[in-house]
C-alpha cells in the first residue's frame, strides 16, 4: 500500500509539472508564482514558510531559479525519483516547443510573427507576480529588523548591486545580529560545515564543445535571462560559433515559449549541430541544477531548525522577495507604456486578488488574447 501511495505521488508530480511546463509563461518570477498556486494553495504539498525557504535557497545557487524550484518541490514530495520527474516534466515542454521553432528557423531563416500575442502577456504576468508575492512578503517580514534588511536589499538591487552579493550579504547581516543576540562565540565556526558541504552523432568534437560550454554556464550563472544573454554572447558569439542575430532570436524564443528561458540553448544547439547539438546543449545547461538541488535540499529544513541558520535563511527570503519586486518594477517600466497594457495589468490584478483560486495560466492566456484584440482597435 505505501508503494501505491508513492507511485500516486510521482504521478501527481508529473501531472503538475507537465501542466506548468506547458502553461508557465513569463520568466522565473511568474513560474514561481504559478508553482505556489499549484503546490501551496491548491494541493497543500508544502507550507508557505517552506516554499519561501526554497525560494531563498534556490537564489543562493547558480542556475535557472524556476527549474530548481520545480526540482526542490519534486524532491520534497517524491525523493530522488520526484526530483528527476519534476525537473524533466517542467523542462521538456519548453525544450520540445523550442526545438520545433529551431527546426523552422533553420529551414526558413526567421521566426513566426508572435508579437501581437506577447503584447498582452507581460502586463498579465506582472499582476500574477504581485498577487503571489503579496502573501509571501507578509510571511517573510516577521520582524522590523527583517523589514529593514528587505528595504536595504530592494534599494541595493535597484542601484545595480549583484544579486548574489545582496542575498548573501542580507543573510550574513541577519546571522551576525542573531549571533550577537545569542552571545555565541562559535557562530562563525558553526557556519563552516555548510560550505564543506569515439566520434559519433553525440560525442563528436562539436557536441563535446557545446556540452562543456553549456555545462560551465549552468554551473556558474546567477541571475535572469539577460545575464544568460551576456554569457552566451561571450561564450558563443565572440568565438564565431553563432551570429549575434541567432542569439537574439534564441533568447526571443525562450522568452515567448512556456517554461524556463534556458530552453534557448536548445535552439542554439540545433543551429550549431542539428538534433544532437540540441540534445547535448540542453543536458549541459540543466544538469548542474539537478546536482545542486540534490545536495542543497536536505539542508534547507536543517537550516530552519537552527536559530543562526534560520536567521540567515529568513533574511535571504526577504532579500529574494525584494529581488522579485525589482523584476516587477523593471517589467512594468518596459511593458506598461500604453492604456491597453495598463488596463490588462489592472484587470488581471483585480481578478487575482478578488478570486484567489483562479489559475494563473488562465490570466496569462486571457492577457495574451486581450492584447491581441486591443491591438486591433
Amino acid at each position: 500500500m505505501p508503494m501505491k501511495n508513492k507511485q500516486g505521488d510521482l504521478k501527481d508530480i508529473a501531472k503538475v509539472f507537465l501542466k506548468l511546463g506547458f502553461t508557465a509563461f513569463g520568466g522565473p518570477a511568474a513560474h514561481i508564482a504559478m508553482m505556489r498556486h499549484e503546490v501551496v494553495i491548491k494541493r497543500k504539498w508544502i507550507t508557505e514558510q517552506h516554499f519561501l525557504d526554497l525560494i531563498g535557497a534556490t537564489n543562493l545557487i547558480p542556475g535557472p531559479n524556476s527549474t530548481e524550484m520545480a526540482i526542490h518541490i519534486g524532491q520534497d514530495r517524491g525523493g530522488w525519483k520526484g526530483l528527476l520527474i519534476a525537473g524533466f516534466c517542467f523542462i521538456m515542454p519548453a525544450v520540445l516547443i523550442t526545438g520545433c521553432f529551431a527546426w523552422l528557423y533553420k529551414g526558413y531563416g526567421h521566426l513566426p510573427q508572435v508579437q501581437p500575442f506577447i503584447y498582452g502577456i507581460k502586463p498579465a504576468i506582472i499582476a500574477v507576480i504581485i498577487a503571489a508575492i503579496y502573501p509571501l512578503a507578509k510571511k517573510s517580514l516577521q520582524t522590523i529588523e527583517l523589514g529593514i534588511i528587505g528595504l536595504a536589499a530592494l534599494l541595493l538591487s535597484l542601484m545595480g548591486f549583484s544579486e548574489i552579493l545582496v542575498l548573501f550579504g542580507s543573510g550574513f547581516v541577519a546571522m551576525g545580529l542573531a549571533a550577537i543576540r545569542q552571545k555565541r562565540t562559535n557562530a562563525t565556526l558553526s557556519f563552516i560545515p555548510l560550505f564543506l558541504l569515439g566520434d559519433n552523432a553525440f560525442t563528436g568534437p562539436k557536441n563535446i564543445s557545446l556540452f562543456l560550454s553549456f555545462l560551465k554556464i549552468g554551473a556558474i550563472l546567477y541571475g535572469s535571462g539577460y545575464v544568460l544573454f551576456a554569457f552566451l554572447d561571450a561564450e558563443l558569439v565572440s568565438k564565431g560559433i553563432i551570429t549575434h542575430q541567432q542569439l537574439i532570436d534564441a533568447i526571443a524564443v525562450g522568452q515567448f515559449t512556456p517554461g524556463p528561458v534556458f530552453s534557448s540553448v536548445t535552439f542554439i544547439g540545433y543551429q550549431v549541430n542539428g538534433f544532437s547539438g540540441a540534445v547535448v546543449s540542453t543536458i549541459g545547461i540543466f544538469l548542474p541544477s539537478f546536482l545542486f538541488v540534490a545536495l542543497l535540499n536536505p539542508l534547507v529544513r536543517k537550516m530552519r531548525s537552527s536559530k543562526l541558520f534560520a536567521a540567515f535563511l529568513s533574511a535571504v527570503n526577504v532579500a529574494s522577495i525584494a529581488l522579485i519586486l525589482v523584476v516587477c518594477y523593471q517589467l512594468g517600466k518596459d511593458s506598461l507604456t500604453s492604456w491597453q497594457e495598463i488596463s490588462i495589468a489592472v484587470c488581471s490584478a483585480v481578478i487575482l486578488f478578488r478570486f484567489r483560486e483562479v489559475n494563473s495560466a488562465f490570466i496569462i492566456i486571457g492577457g495574451s488574447l486581450a492584447g491581441y484584440l486591443l491591438l486591433l482597435l
